[in-house]
This record gives C-alpha cells, sequence and structure tokens, in this order.
C-alpha cells in the first residue's frame, strides 16, 4: 500500500484549526499517552512556533485514513565517545564538534521526536510501524539533501521491544537521559539510539 505525507502547517493553512484538531482528535494510541497527547495538544503549537514539525501520514486511497504521524526537529546531542564504534566515531566525526577533555561529540542532527502509529478501531486500514518509520527516514534524507547531515536519531522508553524494533532498522544506541518533567512517563529512562545514513 501507497502512503502519503501531510505536513501540519499545511494543513492548518487549508482546512483551519477546527478541522485540524477533529482529524487529530481521532488519534489513538493506548500504548503510549505521551504519542497521543502530543498530536493532540502539543503539535499545533509547536508547528506554529517552528520547535518540531509535525507530518500526518494517511493511507493513499479512495478514502485516505489517518494512520500515524511522526515528529521531526533539529537539536544539539552529546554523545560519549566510547559509545560508538570506531568506525561510526570517524563519520560522526565530521559531522560534530569533538571536545578531547571530556570525550565527546557535540552533533546537531535531526530527532525523530515522536513517532506513533494510529490504533482507532474505526480505521479500515494500519501502517506497520517499520513503514512509518521508513517514511520519517526519508523526510530526514530530504531535508539533509537541502541542508546536510547524514545522521538521525531517536529517544524511546526503556523498553526492550522499542530497543529491538529501531535496531531492527539500524539504529544503534548511544546514550540515555532522564525524563524532563511534564513529560508523560512511560519509564524515566529515555534511550537514545542513532542511525547513519550511508547512501
Amino acid at each position: 500500500m501507497d502512503y502519503i505525507e501531510l505536513n501540519l502547517l499545511e494543513m492548518l493553512d487549508t482546512y483551519g484549526e477546527d478541522k485540524l484538531q477533529s482529524i487529530l482528535s481521532r488519534f489513538m494510541c493506548p500504548q503510549n499517552k505521551d504519542v497521543e497527547n502530543f498530536i493532540q495538544s502539543k503539535a499545533i503549537g509547536f508547528a506554529r512556533q517552528r520547535l518540531a514539525m509535525t507530518y500526518l501520514v494517511f493511507s493513499d486511497e479512495e478514502s485516505p485514513g489517518f494512520v500515524g504521524y511522526f515528529t521531526l526537529a533539529n537539536k544539539f546531542v552529546s554523545i560519549n565517545g566510547n559509545a560508538l564504534s570506531k568506525t561510526l566515531q570517524k563519520r560522526i566525526g565530521k559531522f560534530s564538534q569533538y571536545d578531547e577533555e571530556l570525550d565527546r561529540f557535540l552533533v546537531s542532527m535531526p530527532l525523530i521526536a515522536q513517532l506513533g502509529r494510529n490504533f482507532n478501531p474505526g480505521l479500515s486500514v494500519s501502517i506497520p510501524g517499520q513503514e512509518l518509520l521508513s517514511i520519517a527516514c526519508s523526510k530526514v534524507r530530504e531535508a539533509q539533501f537541502i541542508i546536510g547531515g547524514k545522521a538521525v536519531y531517536i529517544e524511546c522508553a526503556s523498553n526492550p521491544k522499542l530497543y529491538d524494533f529501531y535496531s531492527a532498522s539500524q539504529f544503534v544506541q548511544f546514550g540515555q537521559r532522564e525524563r524532563d518533567t511534564g513529560e508523560i512517563a512511560e519509564s524515566p529512562i529515555l534511550v537514545q539510539m542513532l542511525k547513519y545514513f550511508r547512501d
């Protein structure tokens, strides 16, 4: 099946806030209330302020369904040198500043800040998680074709299933951090993982 992704701000301009909010209110993710809360309560505000840009993903069929979304932001992240393989250190080193005293790379790269499938039972179709992640990575690659860069990262709950999910798409762990206050806590620790695009 084919999917189309639409920028939240463009949808806001086209449909207006009430209609867009009606679409967003149909998003359900009982497994991760943070993902559900963000799209319903924060995504429009974050997009307007250009803090993070959200893309809604629809099934490309006669009656398109809102199957998922992802949110991208550009962030600085600190990576401990010994957290990466020697090969990855060389690759990341081209796009970062290295602090010898602290043995850390300071890297500016895109963050896939949210990634969520819509589990609304009224949907006639769904999107596999790996497909949604692939669409998000493709959007990152589009941006990097314009501004440069070859890596992306995520922060996910400390959960073996999520770790395996991202590992299957060549993400590697480089650190972890405590959740900020105000974040809905599935787990108090977030695992940080990055993917380096080789092509």
